[in-house]
């Protein structure tokens, strides 16, 4: 049986089997790491390997002892200073890219998974999230059950024999919410555009955000829709209520993750499966659906078809995340579509996201042989076989009025050296 820990024990835990891993979205076990966090001492020489999500999942990062070091996949404004000083090491890869991390260099000696309580059987649940656990349970010497009681069940996600842990602490909180908010006039526009790409029968990637929640629920008149995302919320509640997705396929993300009220209606909930990143993430999996249109966003896009999903005024604000593994399996596979939404302007001064070139202080996630259209309030900028000359020009047709003309005469520069 495993052994039973106090929560100082736990961060002792911790400490004592690093590298550890620590999943991210509705999987992080937020009171332990707040725990943590409570007193530098007990992350002192903490070595945390983790896939924490920028507005979900939050890690008072400067409040750790000095000599711990965290790395991770997606960056946010709260880490710079850490960043700076080596005490955050971000890993410039996706989903994809990080499950072959997991495997041949991370060198896990413990990994922390969020649990249900045991059932009958002796088994606990991942719950609303599997994500990298199963990978990192596989490659790690150890493993620690944080055993949450107010964690859903889904019917059909991956299980733990209890009995198999090496040891538990007890953790009773609310898996992390995402509030999506309520979607602006912009990201209304964006999903009726990108609706209106979705036939009935589509095999569909979504993220989460305004424009994902919009489009979603801009669905809901469609017929045997197939979903297979990484994360999906509680827009999927709405369409199964709706009849809109196909009830012969298997629905599936790597986490779910919503309101409170959307984990509660997910105990025993059996319409979705739950399945890890090397399941969701995986080439040969998404090559095998045929239609599979994916839909992300990004910061800005140029008028090469770049996107940008990670940096905002040269600072990291994310992380590349599932985005570039579903473009490009959306690309190459049979019938598949990569789209990359978003608005056309930003910010009090309606700043372009359509820009002439990616800058210095920007990073490509989504390279442009992986878009095959760009969407934004403006309209459908179908890059498909297209060349170099016509893909700029209907870029910049999809970019705000006010700043066509700029980003017209800027392609005219371009073009001399093309």
């Amino acid at each position: 049986m495993p052994e039973r820990l106090t929560r100082d024990g736990a961060c002792d835990w911790l400490r004592r089997h690093g590298p550890v891993f620590v999943a991210g979205a509705s999987g992080t076990p937020a009171g332990l790491l707040d725990h943590l966090a409570g007193d530098p001492a007990r992350s002192a020489g903490l070595d945390l390997l983790t896939s924490l999500v920028p507005g979900i999942n939050r890690l008072d990062i400067d409040r750790l002892h000095p000599t711990a070091r965290v790395t991770g996949l997606f960056a946010q404004p709260a880490f710079r200073a850490a960043q700076a000083e080596g005490r955050f090491r971000m890993l410039s890869t996706s989903h994809g890219g990080f499950l072959r991390h997991l495997r041949e260099r991370a060198g896990l000696a413990g990994t922390v998974v969020m649990l249900t309580p045991p059932d009958a059987a002796g088994r606990c649940s991942l719950g609303p999230c599997a994500e990298f656990a199963v990978t990192a349970m596989a490659h790690a010497s150890t493993v620690l059950g944080v055993i949450n009681p107010s964690l859903p069940r889904p019917a059909d996600a991956p299980t733990v024999a209890y009995g198999d842990l090496d040891a538990v602490v007890e953790f009773d909180e609310a898996p992390a919410a995402y509030d999506l908010g309520t979607p602006d006039a912009a990201a209304i526009a964006i999903a009726g555009h990108v609706a209106g790409l979705i036939a009935d029968g589509a095999a569909l990637q979504v993220g989460l955000g305004k424009v994902p929640g919009a489009l979603l629920a801009a669905l809901k008149d469609r017929r045997r829709l197939r979903l297979f995302s990484g994360m999906l919320g509680d827009e999927l509640l709405d369409l199964d209520a709706a009849g809109s997705l196909d009830p012969n396929f298997a629905h599936t993300a790597c986490a779910l993750v919503g309101s409170p009220a959307f984990y509660y209606r997910l105990d025993g909930y059996d319409r979705v499966a739950v399945r890890g990143c090397e399941v969701t993430h995986d080439m040969a999996q998404l090559l095998a659906i045929p239609g599979f249109t994916a839909v992300n966003s990004a910061v800005e896009v140029d008028l090469l078809g770049q996107a940008n999903a990670e940096f905002v005024g040269g600072r990291a604000i994310s992380g590349a995340g599932g985005a570039p593994d579903f473009a490009r399996a959306a690309r190459l596979g049979q019938g598949g579509r990569s789209i990359v939404a978003l608005s056309a302007v930003a910010g009090r001064d309606q700043l372009s996201r359509i820009v002439p070139r990616l800058g210095a202080a920007a990073v490509c996630s989504i390279p442009r042989y992986d878009v095959d259209l760009i969407v934004t309030e403006y309209g459908i900028a179908d890059l498909r076989g297209r060349s170099v000359h016509e893909r700029a020009e209907a870029i910049v047709q999809v970019a705000a009025p006010m700043h066509r003309s700029a980003l017209t005469a800027a392609w005219r520069e371009m073009a001399h050296i093309l």
